[in-house]
Protein backbone atom coordinates (compact mmCIF):
# COMPACT_ATOMS: atom_id res chain seq x y z
CA UNK A 1 0.00 0.00 0.00
CA UNK A 2 1.32 3.38 -0.27
CA UNK A 3 1.83 5.25 2.23
CA UNK A 4 -0.16 8.37 3.61
CA UNK A 5 1.57 11.84 3.81
CA UNK A 6 0.84 13.45 7.39
CA UNK A 7 2.40 16.49 6.16
CA UNK A 8 -0.10 16.81 3.16
CA UNK A 9 -3.43 19.28 3.76
CA UNK A 10 -5.30 16.46 1.70
CA UNK A 11 -6.87 14.68 5.16
CA UNK A 12 -5.48 10.74 6.12
CA UNK A 13 -9.11 9.01 5.82
CA UNK A 14 -9.20 10.75 1.84
CA UNK A 15 -5.91 9.30 0.88
CA UNK A 16 -6.72 6.21 2.23
CA UNK A 17 -10.07 5.98 0.18
CA UNK A 18 -8.25 7.19 -2.88
CA UNK A 19 -5.47 4.69 -2.23
CA UNK A 20 -7.50 1.68 -1.92
CA UNK A 21 -9.92 2.90 -4.08
CA UNK A 22 -7.30 2.81 -6.99
CA UNK A 23 -6.14 -0.87 -6.25
CA UNK A 24 -10.07 -1.57 -6.79
CA UNK A 25 -10.66 0.03 -10.37
CA UNK A 26 -7.52 -1.00 -11.47
CA UNK A 27 -8.40 -4.57 -10.77
CA UNK A 28 -5.28 -5.30 -8.16
CA UNK A 29 -8.38 -5.94 -5.71
CA UNK A 30 -10.54 -8.07 -7.49
CA UNK A 31 -14.52 -8.36 -7.01
CA UNK A 32 -15.14 -10.88 -3.69
CA UNK A 33 -11.71 -10.56 -2.47
CA UNK A 34 -11.47 -9.69 1.32
CA UNK A 35 -10.34 -6.90 2.74
CA UNK A 36 -8.17 -6.70 5.57
CA UNK A 37 -9.80 -5.18 8.97
CA UNK A 38 -9.99 -2.08 10.22
CA UNK A 39 -7.32 -3.32 12.53
CA UNK A 40 -5.09 -4.29 9.95
CA UNK A 41 -5.41 -1.21 8.15
CA UNK A 42 -4.37 0.63 11.25
CA UNK A 43 -1.20 -1.30 11.33
CA UNK A 44 -0.66 -0.86 7.41
CA UNK A 45 -0.96 2.75 7.48
CA UNK A 46 -0.14 4.01 10.93
CA UNK A 47 -3.23 5.98 11.49
CA UNK A 48 -6.39 5.24 13.83
CA UNK A 49 -9.58 3.30 13.41
CA UNK A 50 -11.47 6.65 13.28
CA UNK A 51 -9.64 7.49 10.35
CA UNK A 52 -9.76 4.18 8.71
CA UNK A 53 -13.59 3.74 9.28
CA UNK A 54 -14.24 6.94 7.66
CA UNK A 55 -12.33 6.17 4.32
CA UNK A 56 -13.90 2.63 4.41
CA UNK A 57 -17.31 4.31 4.66
CA UNK A 58 -16.61 6.51 1.52
CA UNK A 59 -15.96 3.22 -0.60
CA UNK A 60 -19.14 1.80 1.15
CA UNK A 61 -21.26 4.93 0.03
CA UNK A 62 -19.69 4.60 -3.54
CA UNK A 63 -21.04 1.02 -3.85
CA UNK A 64 -17.22 -0.36 -4.05
CA UNK A 65 -17.29 -2.47 -0.75
CA UNK A 66 -20.03 -4.50 0.72
CA UNK A 67 -19.95 -5.58 4.41
CA UNK A 68 -21.06 -8.99 5.52
CA UNK A 69 -21.39 -9.52 9.61
CA UNK A 70 -19.14 -11.95 11.03
CA UNK A 71 -17.40 -12.27 7.60
CA UNK A 72 -15.43 -8.72 7.03
CA UNK A 73 -15.66 -6.49 4.17
CA UNK A 74 -15.21 -7.42 0.33
CA UNK A 75 -14.62 -6.03 -2.82
CA UNK A 76 -18.17 -5.09 -4.65
CA UNK A 77 -18.59 -7.16 -7.77
CA UNK A 78 -19.05 -4.86 -11.00
CA UNK A 79 -22.69 -3.90 -11.87
CA UNK A 80 -23.80 -3.82 -15.66
CA UNK A 81 -24.36 -0.69 -16.51
CA UNK A 82 -27.05 0.36 -18.56
CA UNK A 83 -26.98 3.76 -20.67
CA UNK A 84 -30.70 5.49 -20.56
CA UNK A 85 -30.40 6.98 -24.28
CA UNK A 86 -31.78 4.36 -26.66
CA UNK A 87 -35.25 1.91 -26.22
CA UNK A 88 -33.92 -1.37 -26.04
CA UNK A 89 -34.91 -4.31 -24.55
CA UNK A 90 -32.80 -6.40 -22.20
CA UNK A 91 -31.63 -9.02 -25.00
CA UNK A 92 -30.39 -6.26 -27.29
CA UNK A 93 -29.09 -4.40 -24.57
CA UNK A 94 -27.06 -7.05 -23.24
CA UNK A 95 -25.73 -8.53 -26.79
CA UNK A 96 -24.53 -4.85 -27.09
CA UNK A 97 -22.28 -5.78 -24.30
CA UNK A 98 -20.80 -9.06 -25.64
CA UNK A 99 -22.97 -10.65 -22.61
CA UNK A 100 -25.28 -14.13 -23.36
CA UNK A 101 -29.20 -13.21 -22.70
CA UNK A 102 -31.39 -15.96 -21.46
CA UNK A 103 -34.91 -16.16 -19.78
CA UNK A 104 -36.80 -18.56 -17.84
CA UNK A 105 -40.67 -18.23 -18.38
CA UNK A 106 -42.59 -17.89 -14.87
CA UNK A 107 -45.98 -17.29 -16.50
CA UNK A 108 -48.03 -16.65 -19.35
CA UNK A 109 -50.99 -16.56 -19.71
CA UNK A 110 -54.16 -14.02 -20.54
CA UNK A 111 -55.47 -12.04 -17.99
CA UNK A 112 -57.71 -9.05 -16.61
CA UNK A 113 -56.06 -5.68 -17.51
CA UNK A 114 -54.48 -3.82 -13.95
CA UNK A 115 -55.59 -0.69 -13.65
CA UNK A 116 -52.75 1.38 -14.94
CA UNK A 117 -53.23 0.14 -18.64
CA UNK A 118 -56.77 0.64 -19.18
CA UNK A 119 -56.50 4.38 -20.31
CA UNK A 120 -53.05 3.65 -21.95
CA UNK A 121 -53.55 0.61 -23.46
CA UNK A 122 -57.37 2.34 -24.73
CA UNK A 123 -59.45 -0.49 -23.74
CA UNK A 124 -62.31 -1.78 -21.29
CA UNK A 125 -62.16 -3.38 -17.79
CA UNK A 126 -63.19 -6.32 -19.11
CA UNK A 127 -60.71 -6.67 -22.07
CA UNK A 128 -58.06 -9.19 -21.62
CA UNK A 129 -54.08 -8.64 -22.18
CA UNK A 130 -51.49 -10.97 -22.58
CA UNK A 131 -49.07 -11.39 -19.53
CA UNK A 132 -45.84 -12.64 -19.81
CA UNK A 133 -43.58 -12.97 -16.65
CA UNK A 134 -39.68 -13.79 -17.05
CA UNK A 135 -36.48 -13.79 -15.11
CA UNK A 136 -33.89 -12.75 -16.82
CA UNK A 137 -30.42 -14.01 -17.00
CA UNK A 138 -27.18 -12.49 -18.04
CA UNK A 139 -24.44 -15.19 -18.20
CA UNK A 140 -26.69 -17.17 -16.62
CA UNK A 141 -26.47 -15.31 -13.67
CA UNK A 142 -29.93 -14.06 -12.75
CA UNK A 143 -29.95 -10.20 -13.05
CA UNK A 144 -34.28 -9.30 -13.12
CA UNK A 145 -37.57 -10.34 -12.99
CA UNK A 146 -39.65 -8.79 -15.73
CA UNK A 147 -43.67 -8.62 -15.76
CA UNK A 148 -45.36 -7.78 -19.18
CA UNK A 149 -48.58 -6.55 -19.95
CA UNK A 150 -48.57 -6.57 -24.09
CA UNK A 151 -51.50 -4.55 -25.45
CA UNK A 152 -53.84 -7.64 -28.06
CA UNK A 153 -55.97 -4.85 -29.04
CA UNK A 154 -53.24 -3.65 -31.27
CA UNK A 155 -52.88 -6.69 -33.44
CA UNK A 156 -53.99 -10.33 -32.82
CA UNK A 157 -51.03 -11.49 -33.85
CA UNK A 158 -49.26 -10.60 -30.36
CA UNK A 159 -51.31 -13.77 -29.30
CA UNK A 160 -48.79 -15.34 -31.05
CA UNK A 161 -46.53 -15.42 -27.78
CA UNK A 162 -48.88 -17.75 -26.43
CA UNK A 163 -46.85 -20.26 -28.69
CA UNK A 164 -43.05 -18.60 -28.71
CA UNK A 165 -40.43 -20.38 -26.88
CA UNK A 166 -39.72 -17.14 -24.77
CA UNK A 167 -36.43 -18.27 -23.24
CA UNK A 168 -35.02 -17.92 -26.56
CA UNK A 169 -36.78 -15.34 -28.23
CA UNK A 170 -36.46 -11.88 -28.12
CA UNK A 171 -39.63 -9.68 -27.39
CA UNK A 172 -38.95 -6.55 -29.34
CA UNK A 173 -37.37 -8.91 -32.45
CA UNK A 174 -40.44 -10.65 -32.72
CA UNK A 175 -42.53 -7.18 -32.37
CA UNK A 176 -39.94 -5.49 -35.01
CA UNK A 177 -39.42 -8.27 -37.43
CA UNK A 178 -42.60 -11.29 -37.48
CA UNK A 179 -45.21 -8.41 -36.38
CA UNK A 180 -43.89 -5.17 -37.87
CA UNK A 181 -44.64 -3.37 -35.13
CA UNK A 182 -42.11 -0.75 -34.40
CA UNK A 183 -41.95 0.75 -31.08
CA UNK A 184 -41.19 4.55 -31.27
CA UNK A 185 -40.27 5.68 -27.44
CA UNK A 186 -41.28 4.64 -24.18
CA UNK A 187 -42.03 6.63 -20.50
CA UNK A 188 -40.03 4.99 -17.57
CA UNK A 189 -40.04 5.76 -14.35
CA UNK A 190 -36.98 3.85 -11.85
CA UNK A 191 -37.38 3.97 -7.77
CA UNK A 192 -35.48 2.12 -5.04
CA UNK A 193 -37.85 -0.92 -3.87
CA UNK A 194 -37.28 -4.18 -2.10
CA UNK A 195 -37.79 -7.28 -3.49
CA UNK A 196 -40.40 -9.64 -2.24
CA UNK A 197 -39.12 -13.24 -0.64
CA UNK A 198 -40.38 -14.88 -3.79
CA UNK A 199 -38.52 -12.29 -5.87
CA UNK A 200 -35.55 -12.79 -3.61
CA UNK A 201 -35.34 -16.32 -4.59
CA UNK A 202 -35.57 -16.05 -8.21
CA UNK A 203 -33.03 -13.29 -8.30
CA UNK A 204 -30.86 -15.43 -5.68
CA UNK A 205 -30.50 -12.94 -2.98
CA UNK A 206 -30.75 -12.65 0.60
CA UNK A 207 -30.95 -9.64 3.04
CA UNK A 208 -33.37 -6.40 2.23
CA UNK A 209 -33.00 -7.24 -1.28
CA UNK A 210 -32.76 -3.84 -2.51
CA UNK A 211 -33.21 -3.48 -6.14
CA UNK A 212 -34.47 -0.87 -8.89
CA UNK A 213 -38.20 -0.91 -9.58
CA UNK A 214 -38.82 -0.08 -13.17
CA UNK A 215 -42.28 0.25 -14.55
CA UNK A 216 -42.27 1.13 -18.72
CA UNK A 217 -44.64 2.11 -21.26
CA UNK A 218 -43.46 1.70 -24.48
CA UNK A 219 -45.32 3.48 -27.68
CA UNK A 220 -45.45 2.48 -31.32
CA UNK A 221 -44.85 5.44 -34.38
CA UNK A 222 -48.88 6.31 -34.11
CA UNK A 223 -48.85 6.75 -30.19
CA UNK A 224 -50.69 3.78 -29.04
CA UNK A 225 -49.11 1.78 -26.52
CA UNK A 226 -48.29 -1.82 -26.69
CA UNK A 227 -46.79 -2.76 -23.55
CA UNK A 228 -46.59 -2.12 -20.03
CA UNK A 229 -43.68 -3.76 -18.25
CA UNK A 230 -42.88 -3.76 -14.40
CA UNK A 231 -39.38 -4.92 -13.79
CA UNK A 232 -37.40 -5.44 -10.40
CA UNK A 233 -33.60 -5.44 -11.45
CA UNK A 234 -30.60 -6.70 -8.48
CA UNK A 235 -29.45 -3.47 -6.80
CA UNK A 236 -25.94 -5.25 -6.50
CA UNK A 237 -25.32 -5.96 -10.03
CA UNK A 238 -27.20 -3.40 -11.51
CA UNK A 239 -26.99 0.69 -12.25
CA UNK A 240 -28.21 2.94 -14.84
CA UNK A 241 -26.52 5.53 -16.60
CA UNK A 242 -28.61 8.88 -17.68
CA UNK A 243 -26.46 11.38 -19.89
CA UNK A 244 -27.88 15.21 -19.26
CA UNK A 245 -27.14 18.05 -21.59
CA UNK A 246 -28.53 21.84 -22.05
Amino acid sequence: MKAVNKDSPVPLYYQIYRNIKKKITDGELKSGEILPSEYEYCDIFNVSRLTIRKALEELYREGLIVRSRGRGTFVSENKREEILTKLKGFTEELKSRGQKPSSKTLEKSLVEPPLEVIDKFGITEDTPVLFLKRLRLADDIPMAIESGYYNISLDPRILKIMNLDMENHSLYSFFKNDLELKMRYADETIEITHASEEDKKYLQISGSGESILRKRYSYLSDDRCLEYVISIYRGDKYKLKVRLGL
